[in-house]
């Protein structure tokens, strides 16, 4: 009996379960993590972004503020300095020098008692000489000025400057007319004969508020008030007389 050689191949079993295959591609990347929450054994690489604390954000703040400070200091020294160099030029051209004024005369006019309500009615003329001793500023003297007289604290009588130009290195002689009434001035009357009996005098204050505009060269610079206060002693008061001003001290000063 002859066999022949047969080759035999094997055939898969239907019912037998499929074989185990081995990926050929791994099923995640490279450096991923093995698990859905990561792999114990190393750490992650990925990192939450990156948020500007409130120190952070406080200090930029910080510094922002201290700029512009710095800045403002800054201009405003600058702007000192360009007002200084203006005003030290002006005063290297122009000189200036304060006006001087005096009380030369003063007379009353009317001091007349009134003994039914006891009050007192005057009026003063006064007599003002006003030197602008500039070369090269001259000085107008505008509408709203005040004069006054007093005794203590107690006004006796009030009046105005007239409206005028002074000119450079010029002398003036200013006239004022002056009324004033004033209440229960009985006890007034009784202190001033008892300050000329021990005396020999009597001091009065006179005040004056004056709105001026200064010209420099062609130059007429904005309105400014200055004001002059005067101490003055005088010999008497009566009525219809010359008083004659025994001495006289004037201050001057400018009100911006």
């Amino acid at each position: 009996m002859s066999y022949e050689h047969q080759k035999i191949h094997p055939v898969s079993d239907p019912e037998a379960p499929p074989p185990l295959t081995h990926p050929t591609a791994p099923l995640v990347s490279r450096g991923a993590s093995i698990s859905e929450h990561g792999d114990p054994t190393k750490k992650s690489v990925t990192q939450s972004p990156r948020l500007d604390s409130p120190q952070r954000k406080k200090k930029g703040r910080r510094s922002c503020w201290c700029r512009c400070v710095c800045y403002t200091l800054l201009v405003l020294f600058l702007l000192i300095v360009v007002v200084g160099a203006a005003v030290g030029i002006l005063y290297l051209v122009f000189r200036p020098k304060l006006p001087d004024y005096n009380i030369d005369r003063l007379q009353l006019t009317r001091y007349t008692l009134n003994k039914q309500d006891s009050s007192l009615s005057t009026a003063f003329n006064v007599t003002i000489t006003a030197k602008n001793p500039n070369e090269k500023i001259g000085i107008y003297y505008e509408d709203g000025s005040k004069i006054s007289v007093l005794y203590m604290q107690t006004k006796l009588s009030n009046g105005s400057l007239p409206k005028f130009y002074q000119g450079r290195e010029n002398t003036t002689i200013i006239f004022v007319e002056m009324t004033g009434y004033t209440q229960n001035a009985t006890s007034l009357m009784e202190t001033l004969l008892e300050q000329q009996q021990l005396t020999g005098s009597i001091p009065l204050r006179i005040r004056v508020t004056q709105p001026v505009r200064i010209k420099l060269g062609k130059l007429k610079l904005p309105e400014v008030k200055f004001s002059v206060r005067c101490g003055v002693f005088i010999d008497s008061l009566a009525a219809n007389s010359v008083i004659r001003v025994r001495n006289s001290n004037c201050k001057f000063r400018f009100r911006f």
